[in-house]
């Protein structure tokens, strides 16, 4: 289990995005490859803060990591996040850390004068992250359930396999950066000599250049193809959760890695039932002699029917609770529960003998209502409130 992540930048839960960004700077510039070259200690420190950093700089992933711990950003705990750190290694560490800190220049400008500079190398390319709305039942939601989705995606051109050349070529070496994928662009100055890098213009940091373009794709390397993803929709998801499935968005240029899919859940309206956080509200029409007598009633939950005990003299508007038969909780354990809001219905359409039964209990003291007052409508509104 990794450590807690504010534990590793070694910073408050409340901590703003500045702090978080000063102290992960501070413990990556300790534990760089560059300043402890060999030393792997250092290296997995160096890899456990830019990894704490990933997580607790995206607001997004800092929520779900506040919410559900590492479950939360980690897909491989069945969790909703974003972020695996089982497939976060040196190099992944040294490209975020190079997103925030590396001001364009290479690794003896943040170290100062005198450090040695690894070499970025051709410039790999993720690919574009995708989303799909899936949208679900109630019930679906309430148990849990396995979805197959399709999705259109770019896949590797199955002509050239993904390298963009015409078949039987291969890419040639870029002449501009010599394969390097960047340039280097030394600048003196009476503060000293400062070197900048960039993409390589010819090559856009891969390195290298396709001569003799693939007939199928152009050049690119890719073809957009529809193909079907398995998900397990754990149970008590709501609307506006995501599922991040790594590795299936669309392929890299020329080859490189997947971005990711996220399965954005949507709900479906309930002929029944609302929905609210873990509990279910359903409105439950009583008569008026239910209402005053008192009765036992069916009513339906998402998994068969309950007997109701409706108590003597209930008004209109008031709540009663069936307990465990609402949506299971995602990040405990447990189930919410189903508020029966009862509504006395009041019939449109009378024959002429129940008019009369009517026009008889209206004689009747004992259902004369009370008289207006600041004391009755605070009854009422309770009543409504539940």
């Amino acid at each position: 289990m990794p450590r807690d992540y504010y534990e590793v930048l070694d910073v408050d839960r409340s901590a703003d995005a500045g702090g978080i960004k000063r102290a992960y700077r501070k413990l990556a510039l300790e534990n760089h490859p560059d300043r402890n070259p060999g030393d792997k200690k250092a290296e997995d420190r160096f890899k456990e803060a830019t990894q704490a950093y990933e997580v607790l700089s995206d607001d997004a992933k800092r929520q779900r990591y506040d919410r559900f711990g590492h479950a939360g950003v980690d897909p491989n705990a069945g969790g909703f996040g974003g972020f695996s750190a089982g497939g976060f290694d040196l190099s992944d560490a040294l490209r975020r850390f190079m997103e925030d800190f590396g001001g364009g220049g290479g690794l003896g400008d943040i170290f100062g004068a005198g450090m040695g500079q690894r070499g970025a190398g051709p410039r790999i390319r993720k690919g574009a992250d995708l989303q799909i709305k899936l949208k679900l039942t109630l019930e679906e939601i309430a148990k849990g359930v396995p979805k197959k989705i399709k999705v259109a995606r770019l896949d590797p051109c199955s002509e050239c396999n993904g390298t963009g050349s015409r078949a039987g070529t291969e890419p040639m070496i870029c002449a501009t950066c010599k394969g390097q994928g960047e340039v280097r662009q030394v600048q003196r100055t009476v503060f000293g000599q400062f070197v900048n890098v960039g993409r390589c213009p010819a090559c856009r940091g891969e390195g290298r250049v396709v001569s003799d373009p693939c007939t199928s794709c152009h050049g690119e390397g890719h073809a957009r193809v529809r193909t079907t993803i398995n998900v397990k929709i754990p149970a008590g998801v709501e609307a506006g959760n995501y599922i991040p499935l790594s590795g299936q968005g669309n392929i890299g240029p020329k080859g490189g890695p997947r971005g990711d899919l996220f399965v954005i859940i949507q709900e479906e309206e309930h002929r029944r039932f609302e929905r609210r956080g873990e509990h279910l509200v359903l409105d439950l029409p009583i008569t008026f002699s239910q209402a005053a007598l008192g009765d036992q009633v069916e009513v339906p939950t998402l998994d068969g029917t309950v007997r109701l005990a409706v108590p003597p003299g209930i008004p209109s508007g008031k709540v009663l609770r069936v307990r465990g038969k609402g949506m299971p909780r995602i990040d405990d354990y447990g189930t919410g529960d189903l508020l029966v809001r009862v509504a006395v219905w009041t019939p449109q359409k009378l024959t002429k003998a129940e008019r009369a039964l009517f026009q008889e209990l209206a004689q009747c003291d004992g259902i004369k209502p009370p008289e207006p007052g600041r004391g009755f409508f605070e009854r009422v509104r309770d009543a409504f409130r539940g």
